[in-house]
């Protein structure tokens, strides 16, 4: 935890633009408030900096400075921020006396929580550029995220009202264990029920047989009963709108490989073979959309997409002139809107569940499901990458 250095901390007094920076010419009035807000947005750390943030007191917002007389009774009112109890959890902070361009300031700087989100009396507060302001439920959702992506991962937390009976043992043991297990381990292996489930994570232990995201979502009885949003919803649509009418729709629900068969057999039902015959020697027949690109892209938004605090399913909507793929859940981790489907950029939001499917072989390579896609694809598939979705758009051929 090293503070920043004179300079850099007088470059930022003077940078109006900065979303790490909070300026006010005393502790009165207001302020008190203000600067907890403020902290509360720097340990949230929104944008994913990873740097701290600084509370300047005794400067103006045009970063000039006033003057102001720093006593040991401020520093000791800035330093009971941190355990006031008004944040929580507690912020990382150092309150510290700097004498920048030849006046006295008091300065915080505030560190980056690793358990975001931290709420100040309750409410998350976040920064927007040089704004500040409450938390979205999107920006709550980033914000748990990120703490996932640093603890156990959501896919494998339990699901406290679910129980054993809630997952199916035929389809575990003859099925996903065989496939997840190699044979000569499987044969010697004299462990019971539980500790298999446990073994593969489809339990939070054999002590606690509580049934996991995971073993919900690859040999649950029901698992939307449990993840509302855990299902597929497929559209035909007859035109090049929403508001055109529907030819075929379908509610796709089941574990996840179930909602991946059935979806395959309807993407394939619908990909009606095109005839090329103007420059060729020969007729050729071609399907309108390479099958293999499809299964890529629609296998991908059932593995990445978030099944946290959403009841939001796949959609699949097939116009007469493209398709498009939409998962809930932006990118994640490391994967960022700018290098997203970038070759070598990846990461798991759900890397037990991307586990599960690559034994199930409908993985066969982590991370090369887009690079499939646009190889097959090149220019009729783009992306749309927002913080709270991701869609694919395949444009029509032939």
């Amino acid at each position: 935890m090293t503070p920043y250095a004179d300079t850099t901390l007088e470059a930022l007094l003077t940078d109006h633009e900065s979303d790490r920076v909070e300026r006010k010419e005393s502790f009165k009035g207001k302020a008190p408030e203000t600067v907890r807000e403020a902290v509360c947005a720097f340990a949230n750390d929104l944008a994913g900096h990873g740097t701290p943030g600084v509370v300047f007191i005794g400067a103006r917002d045009d970063g000039g400075t006033v003057g102001l007389e720093v006593t040991d009774e401020l520093l000791r009112q800035l330093a009971d921020i941190k355990t006031d109890g008004n944040i929580a959890p507690p912020p990382t902070l150092l309150v510290e006396k700097r004498r920048l361009r030849g006046h006295d300031l008091a300065v915080l700087t505030v560190w980056p929580c690793d358990t975001p989100p931290v709420r100040c009396r309750g409410r998350i507060h976040v920064r927007w550029g040089p704004r500040r302001g409450l938390a979205s439920a999107q920006d709550e959702r980033i914000l748990n995220e990120r703490r996932r992506h640093r603890d156990r991962p959501f896919d494998v937390q339990p699901v406290p009202s679910a129980t054993i009976q809630d997952l199916d043992r035929l389809r575990f043991e003859p099925e996903y264990l065989p496939s997840a297990v190699a044979p000569d381990v499987l044969a010697a292996n004299e462990r019971s029920l539980g500790e298999r489930l446990a073994a593969t994570k489809m339990i939070l232990s054999e002590a606690e047989a509580i049934p996991t995201v995971l073993g919900l979502l690859v040999i649950g009885k029901s698992p939307r009963d449990w993840l509302p949003g855990a299902y597929t919803q497929f559209l035909r649509i007859a035109g090049i709108d929403l508001a055109d009418p529907v030819q075929d729709e379908a509610v796709i629900d089941g574990t996840v490989a179930d909602q991946i068969r059935r979806l395959e057999e309807k993407l394939n039902a619908h990909n009606h073979q095109g005839i090329r015959f103007g420059d060729v020697a020969r007729e050729v027949r071609e399907p309108h959309y390479p099958l293999d690109a499809l299964r890529q892209l629609t296998r991908n938004a059932v593995m990445h997409r978030t099944y946290e605090s959403t009841n939001a399913p796949v959609r699949i909507y097939w116009f007469d002139d493209r398709i498009e793929i939409h998962n809930p859940g932006g990118p994640f981790g490391s994967v960022t809107p700018e290098n997203f489907g970038q070759p070598g950029v990846t990461d798991y939001r759900n890397p037990n569940l991307a586990e599960s499917l690559r034994a199930l072989g409908y993985v066969q390579r982590f991370g090369a499901g887009i690079s499939i896609a646009r190889r097959l694809l090149g220019q009729r598939l783009r992306f749309e990458v927002q913080p709270g979705f991701v869609a694919a758009i395949v444009r029509g051929g032939l």
